[in-house]
Order: structure tokens, then C-alpha cells, then sequence
């Protein structure tokens, strides 16, 4: 044998070491996409060995067992392939955990901080993908559980609108669905939303900020805040001066106040006549307090 047969020689090991690769990929896989891809490139190869060894035989007399050897891997790929129908049609995941059939949507009533606490999840940890098992998902619904001790989570109710900030930093319009009493008189809320939910299939457990209400404005403790015939101001202290500061407040709790300054308009609507320049409450201002 002289060099050159030598060398389609090895090029036709390495070829069949290839074939028998992509056979084993076959074997581990359960897309069908990826399955077709993996055929084709395997009829590429044996198009390759066929053509090196045309070089290496007289005409035609290693083609028909090249031919035969293409049927037989061929058929090793269509007995090792299982096509599988799903009852309904949707989207197919391969993140299996074991949970399916135990986190359940629909009726809420079996969960609490006990039971969640017992699944022993893990924040952020990302559900393994399956190359045996899938799932059809059929919408676009999630639904988040919170356990909260808030003022705005104890008066609550199903139906009520607001807005989760998730850990992507995606702010989703959330609806409450369920709502239960926790021992230690927190609440247990779930909360269904439908964007962003591509997002969140890789885990099961997430952090999020559940948004009650949102305004815009500066957030000044209450012990700041003063009265005068029922029109909030504060004092503020700049330079050694004291200037009053009349101010609108649009959302307090029982520790801070979201404000904002009045327009002069607004000002002589309610008969408060400005005798110097209009004074404005801004961001770092120092304010007394009670």
C-alpha cells in the first residue's frame, strides 16, 4: 500500500469515528429537529467515505457496501427514533423537576409557607433540562406566591391590580387570585401574570418587588409635615433661614408621605397669596421636625 492509500485510509477511520458519533448524539436527543439535523449531516459523511473510497477500489466495487452500510445506519437512526403526540398543542419544555404534578394551578387552597418552605427550593437555581421527559405549555399564565406582612397586603383583595417588579428587573401588571391567612398573620398571595413568562420557565423559584401603588414625587417623613387651616407645609432650614414650604400630599403610610410642590395657580385656589418668590421643596433639603 503507498502513502496516498495510507492517508484515505485514516481519513476514512476518521470519518466512520464521526458517523459513530453523531449516532451516539441520536441517541441522547429528543428534538426532532436536532434528529433530522444529525441525519443529514451523517448522509454527508458517507457521501465523503464513498467518494475516498471510489479512490481506493476498482469501479464500483466498494460502492454497494458503502450503499449497504447507509441503509443499515439509517435505519439504526429510525429504530432508536420514538415520535411522540402530545393531547394538546402548545409550547414543549424539557425543564422537568418533578414538581408538575405537585405545584398545581387552579385551586390554591393546599399551599402555605409550611409546605412551600418543605419543597426545599433554592432561589435562582435554574431547572436541569430533561432528555427524557418534556411538558406542553398552552399559555402565557404564571402565577407568583408571596408570603407578605404588609398594611397593603392585609387589606388585600382577590381581583385587586398591581404591579411585580420581577428579578429580570421587568415591571409586569399582576392580578391577585388567592389569598389565605398565614399563623403568624402574614398573607399568602398569589398573584397571576401573563409577560415576561419566557422569562421565568428556567426556575421555580424567584425574588420579586410586589408594587402596591406608585407615585412620583419626594418622600418626606410625616413628623415633617405641618398644618395650617388643613393645607400640609414643611419647614425648611437653609443658610441659617427657616422658609415654609406649602406642599401637596399624594400618598402616605404611617411613616412617610409622598409630596410634591404646589403650582402658583394652585396656590391662589387655595387663597394662599405668595409674598416673595414662589419657594420650591426639592431633593436633599433639610426639614425640621416635630
Amino acid at each position: 500500500m503507498d502513502s496516498q492509500e495510507n492517508i484515505f485510509s485514516a481519513d476514512i477511520k476518521l470519518l466512520e469515528s464521526q458517523i459513530e458519533e453523531k449516532l451516539d448524539l441520536i441517541q441522547q436527543e429528543n428534538e426532532l429537529e436536532k434528529v433530522q439535523e444529525y441525519k443529514k449531516e451523517i448522509a454527508d459523511i458517507i457521501t465523503k467515505k464513498a467518494q475516498i473510497a471510489g479512490e481506493l477500489s476498482p469501479a464500483g466495487s466498494y460502492i454497494k457496501q458503502l450503499i449497504d452500510e447507509r441503509a443499515t445506519y439509517l435505519n439504526q437512526i429510525e429504530n432508536s427514533s420514538e415520535e411522540v403526540y402530545a393531547p394538546t398543542s402548545g409550547i414543549v419544555s424539557y425543564r422537568i423537576d418533578g414538581l408538575e404534578k405537585v405545584l398545581l394551578p387552579g385551586d390554591f387552597s393546599y399551599l402555605n409557607m409550611e409546605f412551600l418552605e418543605n419543597l426545599n427550593l433554592k432561589t435562582g437555581q435554574i431547572v436541569a433540562s430533561s432528555n427524557e421527559m418534556g411538558k406542553i405549555i398552552n399559555n402565557f399564565n404564571c402565577y407568583i406566591v408571596v408570603n407578605l406582612n404588609s398594611e397593603s397586603a392585609k387589606v388585600a383583595e382577590v381581583g385587586d391590580s398591581v404591579t411585580i417588579r420581577l428579578s429580570t428587573l421587568d415591571e409586569v401588571d399582576a392580578e391577585i387570585v388567592y389569598i389565605a391567612d398565614e399563623k403568624d398573620e402574614s398573607k399568602l398571595i398569589v398573584f397571576k401574570i401573563n409577560s415576561c413568562v419566557e422569562k421565568l420557565t428556567s426556575y421555580r423559584k424567584i425574588s420579586v418587588d410586589v408594587i402596591w401603588w406608585q407615585d412620583t414625587g419626594l418622600r418626606v417623613p410625616n413628623e415633617a409635615i405641618f398644618y395650617e387651616n388643613d393645607i400640609a407645609y414643611v419647614t425648611r432650614t437653609k443658610g441659617g433661614y427657616l422658609d415654609k414650604i406649602w406642599v401637596k400630599i399624594l400618598r402616605t403610610n404611617g411613616d412617610y408621605s409622598i409630596v410634591e410642590n404646589y403650582t402658583t395657580n394652585e396656590l391662589k385656589e387655595l387663597g394662599i397669596e405668595e409674598t416673595s418668590s414662589k419657594k420650591n421643596i426639592s431633593i436633599y433639603d433639610e426639614v425640621l421636625v416635630k
